[in-house]
């Protein structure tokens, strides 16, 4: 009995080989639709879909293929005699091969079009083809993927298509079409913790390694959503490593919380503090330097070149290899400031052409251009045998409750709310001290918050006492003046005094925290004690 193979391709790609060597073995070519029209004029014949199905293709093409005559020959056993018998009695033939790729689900969801017009291309008849043959791979050969097709011509050649091979094609037909479904689901299904998580992700690349040299990884992206990693265009450098995408990842969070001017994002919490009649008197020029998953540096000034001086300033040993990130368009002036260092990662929605040539003289210095906000809802921790899912934290604050006698000064407010925006990408338990809109102490990732009070608050004296006697000798502080910082913020409530003592030991004037502590009075008393102003913002922003 002749073979028969049943081929309906969206892309094209190496059709024609597989094709070509399928007519001239003798096979019969069915086909459909706009792969028929392709084969036709590239002078292979074809059989048409409705030739077999005794039924025209109707509904604009929604139904061409689902019809007995298809599924029956892709799901008879060869091997059980009754299931041939009933092909026989019904004049129906096998179809022993079938190469389908799907319509553009994913690419055309990604295009926000309107509902109707995505609904049309989710593919129905495909995935039943695809799944019918994937059933019965010991029989029918099943191609979704044009990378398979010249293996498969190999082995029909040499007579040797293994059944390994056949059940490696099964199992990438489930694997995409779970991936095409979930990616349905997720378009469709208007609920934030539904009762099946789908998730479509499709390979993008093999990482070199993983955090440590000896774990393997790789690198997935979204097929719906391709968020920022999935759209970052890479100008410059060494392929991006495991640590370099997860640090990019936080550096470029932390950034855009201070507001992305390309594309109209505003910073984390300005709604909110309109309405609570706060003005955060804030710039929105932004540069962080992120090390080991937080930030070792943070600033906001009115220009690029202020903002990494500042960067550079709070920690320049930390930011030794670490990943650099701009909520603007790096210029030349700024470029010679970062080329005076090591770097893994410069990161920005873009670059002035003589500050990429500037950087592209590090010959593995990662450039990488980066236009959009981080848009996705959820955030993901893998556990054993699960899935933690959570909202992504992007509430900056509840209310702005003044609960000392001592009330901030104006000064103190754009500190107190860089602060509070900064901190929330700092692992927990995050302390920050803040001067002009910058970080000047940094501690965080402890077991307890006393540790990295002392840490920032001991930070921040050392660096302003270094930048104090810089100015003195050569006018080189990135501050207005090189005295105290007056702002501390923390992540969390203090569940006892001991913090604000600190601080106030260290002359901090200002102390932003959530709030909410059982011994919230403590630090109350203790701040009115000390001349403190204090603010309540009745949100917590833990990072484990």
């Amino acid at each position: 009995m002749k073979k028969r193979a049943l081929i309906s391709v969206f892309y094209k790609e190496g059709i024609l080989e597989l094709v070509s060597f399928l007519n001239d073995a003798g096979w019969e070519i069915i086909s459909t639709g706009g792969t028929s029209k392709y084969l036709n004029e590239n002078n292979i014949p074809v059989t048409d879909i409705s030739s077999v199905t005794g039924f025209p293709e109707c509904l604009d093409g929604r139904v061409k293929t689902l019809h007995p005559a298809v599924h029956a020959g892709i799901l008879a056993r060869r091997n059980v005699k009754n299931h041939i018998d009933t092909l026989n009695e019904l004049n129906l033939g096998t179809i022993d091969l079938v190469c389908v790729n799907l319509y553009p689900f994913f690419e055309k969801v990604q295009a926000c079009l309107s509902v109707d017009d995505t609904i049309e291309f989710i593919d129905i008849g495909g995935p039943g083809m695809l799944r019918s043959a994937a059933k019965n791979h010991n029989d029918v050969i099943v191609l979704t993927d044009p990378a398979d097709y010249s293996e498969t011509i190999e082995g029909l050649k040499s007579g040797n298509l293994s059944i390994e091979f056949k059940r490696k094609l099964a199992g990438k037909v489930f694997n995409l079409t779970s991936a095409y479904d979930g990616a349905i689901a997720r378009y469709l299904l208007d609920e934030e913790y539904p009762q099946y998580l789908s998730l479509s992700v499709k390979k993008g690349q093999q990482l070199r390694y993983g955090e440590n040299a000896h774990q393997s990884a790789m690198l997935y992206l979204n097929t719906d959503k391709p968020g920022v990693i999935g759209s970052m265009q890479q100008l410059h450098g060494k392929e991006m490593g495991y640590n370099n995408i997860k640090d990019l990842d936080i550096a470029w969070k932390t950034v855009c919380a201070f507001g992305l001017p390309c594309d109209g994002t505003k910073a984390a919490g300005e709604d909110e503090l309109k309405k609570l009649g706060i003005d955060s008197g804030s710039n929105n020029i932004c540069c962080v330097a992120v090390k080991h998953n937080t930030p070792c540096g943070i600033a906001a000034a009115g220009s690029l070149f202020d903002a990494y001086n500042k960067v550079f300033a709070c920690d320049p040993v930390s930011i030794f290899g670490g990943i650099i990130a701009c909520n603007t368009n790096v210029n030349a002036k700024t470029a010679l400031k970062l080329g005076e260092l090591f770097l893994e990662v410069v990161a920005a929605p873009g670059f002035d052409d003589d500050a990429l040539e500037i950087l592209k003289k590090k010959k593995n210095l990662r450039i990488i251009k980066l236009d959009k906000a981080p848009k996705e809802i959820h955030e993901y921790t893998a556990i054993d045998g699960g899935l933690l899912i959570q909202q992504c934290d992007r509430t900056l604050l509840e209310k702005w409750d003044v609960v000392t006698k001592e009330k901030p000064q104006k000064q103190d407010i754009p500190d107190m709310i860089f602060g509070m925006r900064a901190v929330t990408f700092v692992k927990s338990n995050a302390i920050m001290i803040i001067k002009e809109q910058s970080a000047t102490g940094i501690g965080g990732g402890q077991v307890n918050r006393i540790w990295p009070a002392k840490q920032s608050l001991e930070r921040s004296t050392a660096i302003l006492k270094a930048a104090s006697e810089e100015t003195a000798d050569t006018g080189g502080s990135p501050w207005k003046d090189s005295f105290a910082a007056r702002v501390l913020a923390s992540d969390a409530f203090f569940p006892f005094a001991d913090i604000v003592e600190a601080a106030a030991n260290a002359g901090i004037k200002a102390i932003i925290q959530p709030g909410g502590s059982m011994n919230d009075n403590l630090s109350i008393e203790a701040c009115d004690k000390h001349g403190i102003a204090m603010v309540f913002t009745g949100t917590r922003h833990f990072k484990h």
